[in-house]
């Protein structure tokens, strides 16, 4: 049974049915036919006899051996192809003849012997009516790999060796050891892992390519291992740079906390008898914390003008009436009766809406949309109705828009108001010429006592004072300077008054020195104009610092008064950017 089972496939015979049907009577009857007149014509029988046992007669030497009775049904054709391997190796490889060449005898064998004899026959149905599974069918090969499930593994050749094992390799012909670079011992201090590195990976040859050689290989790593001590190298000095700034950010929050508990308590309540005292001018001087910086910049500012808040309104809401007539283009008799041509208002109007998209745009709250925008323009409008001789002058949406991040809205317009009230403001924002020439040359003269080279090369380059103190003194160094400086500066101008706005031009030109004179006149125009984004508090603080404001021992205000009196000298020093 196990030898029949074998034969079919992993199947027992099909036993015949009643009246010559089975499992598959189609393919059972040719076949049973075919090998039951066989088996008759051997013994003297009758096809439609049963079997009867097996008779052996004696054999000639060229008679062929006597076959050994078969069971009538399926004993080759396989039905499955469970056991396809199996069928395949038989076919390909037949049994070997026992010593003498006489084959053997028996029972299994002689069926094994019908089932050869019949392989044709049972091919030749296995192809026509098992033709997707005949595909499978292939001679078994023995190979060196191995055999998997459905086939041989495919030997693989030139596979790519790891770099580690080029590396023993060269090592072993070679005689010599490749020492990698060693770790640096301030990495242990690190506490991040550095991640621009995962960038750099040594990766080998595709396998389509050709290998590298052990040399270039070898070569490849050093350098990798160079890049990535490299990249290391850089990233942990960053971090060191990363870690000294936050050092000092916290630094500069834990002394505004405790200098905010000073103020608070201590300074405010007592403004008049504590402001001019020293230990107030060296906590001023250090930057105002950012909650009381709104309220020291009104006390400092002061309110000469007597701007009350319900004044505020009422300038308010003219600006308002004259958005409205102008939008409904009223008669031009209403509008002349405020002082002002039409055109000139028009003007004014455009302008405070074209400024105000231009506000800090990388802030994004005082363009149209954003939750300043509407106040901004109040305040601005109710300074143009408030002020008309002086109307809106640009840069004024700058100062403005400081104030409003550090006061309420009426806090505010009075502070503007009054700021834009002192001398040195209302001759800029009036554009009095001479008077702007004044502050012009005053400043020169401080400029040549303390750079004397830098002063030297301006002059080289006919560069005047005007063509960059005109920018930074309209907007109070607040579009020039980073917000958090430049309200620094605010704080320590609220306290000296004019004369810190020009020292602190005086400082920016004292750290930029250096590259200021390889400049020429076109680059050193733009880049006084946009100042460096990097530019640090502490270093600014210390070159404006180092500023001696005094000259024959002469202070600021010594110097100005005596330019106010020699008219002659202000005509001298004439600036062509003026005339135009």
């Amino acid at each position: 049974d196990e030898e029949e089972e074998l034969q079919n496939g992993g199947f027992l015979p099909c036993p015949p049915g009643p009246g010559g049907g089975g499992v598959l009577p189609a393919l059972e009857e040719p076949l049973r036919s075919c090998r039951l007149r066989g088996e008759a014509e051997r013994r003297g029988g009758t096809p439609g006899s049963p079997p009867g046992p097996a008779v052996r007669t004696p054999r000639g030497p060229a008679e062929p051996p006597a076959l050994p009775p078969a069971t009538p049904g399926f004993s080759d054709v396989s039905l499955s192809s469970r056991n396809t391997y199996e069928v395949s190796r038989r076919r390909s490889a037949p049994e070997p003849l026992p010593h003498g060449g006489t084959p053997p005898q028996g029972p299994a064998e002689g069926t094994r012997r019908v089932g050869i004899a019949g392989s044709s026959f049972a091919e030749f149905f296995t192809r026509n009516f098992f033709t997707k599974r005949t595909k499978e069918l292939k001679p078994a090969v023995q190979s060196a790999p191995g055999w998997k499930l459905f086939g041989k593994v495919p030997p693989r050749e030139n596979l790519p060796k790891d770099s580690k094992i080029i590396q023993q390799e060269y090592e072993a012909r070679t005689g010599r050891m490749y020492k990698p670079p060693p770790p640096s011992g301030r990495r242990k201090n690190i506490e991040f892992e550095p991640l621009s590195t995962t960038a750099l990976i040594l990766e080998d040859r595709p396998a389509n390519l050709p290998a590298k050689s052990v040399e270039e290989a070898l070569r490849h790593r050093q350098e990798y291992d160079e890049m990535v001590a490299e990249a290391k190298k850089r990233e942990i000095k960053e971090a060191h740079k990363r870690k000294k700034i936050m050092r000092e950010r916290f630094k500069q929050e834990e002394n505004i906390a405790s200098a905010m508990v000073i103020w608070v308590n201590e300074i405010l309540p007592n403004w008049e008898g504590m402001r001019a005292t020293r230990r107030v001018r060296e906590l001023w001087w250090q930057g105002l914390p950012p909650s009381v910086r709104g309220k020291v910049w009104s006390l400092a500012v002061g309110n000469e003008l007597n701007i009350t808040p319900e004044l505020y309104e009422i300038f308010l809401s003219r600006a308002k009436e004259r958005w409205r007539s102008f939008s409904e283009t009223s008669s031009e008799n209403d509008i002349e009766d405020v002082g002002a041509s039409v055109a000139d208002r028009e003007a004014s109007l455009e302008l405070i809406k074209l400024d105000i998209s231009r506000t800090f745009p990388s802030l994004y709250i005082f363009q149209k949309g954003g939750p300043y925008h509407d106040l901004l323009h109040s305040v601005l409008g109710a300074y143009t109705c408030y002020r008309p001789d002086v109307g809106y002058v640009q840069g004024m949406s700058f100062i403005a828009a400081v104030l409003i991040l550090n006061l309420e809205e009426a806090d505010a317009f009075i502070a503007f108001a009054n700021l834009l009230n002192k001398p040195c403001q209302l001759a800029f924002f009036r554009v009095d010429h001479s008077m702007m020439l004044k502050y012009f040359a005053a400043f020169e003269v401080f400029f040549e006592e303390n750079l004397p080279k830098l002063f030297l090369h301006f002059k080289s380059y006919s560069l005047t004072p005007d063509i960059y103190l005109i920018d930074w003194i309209f907007t109070l160094y607040s579009k020039s300077l980073p917000l958090d400086l430049a309200c620094r500066v605010w704080d320590v101008f609220c306290r000296d008054g004019e004369e810190f706005l020009f020292r602190t031009g005086l400082g920016i030109l004292r750290l930029y020195e250096d590259i200021l004179l390889q400049m020429d006149f076109i680059h050193i125009a733009q880049f006084l104009t946009k100042l460096p984004e990097d530019i640090t508090s502490e270093k600014l603080f210390s070159c404006i610092a180092a500023i001696q404001m005094q000259n024959s021992n002469k202070k600021w205000a010594q110097v100005f008064a005596s330019l106010m009196k020699d008219n002659k000298e202000g005509d001298k020093n004439h600036s062509p950017a003026l005339k135009s």
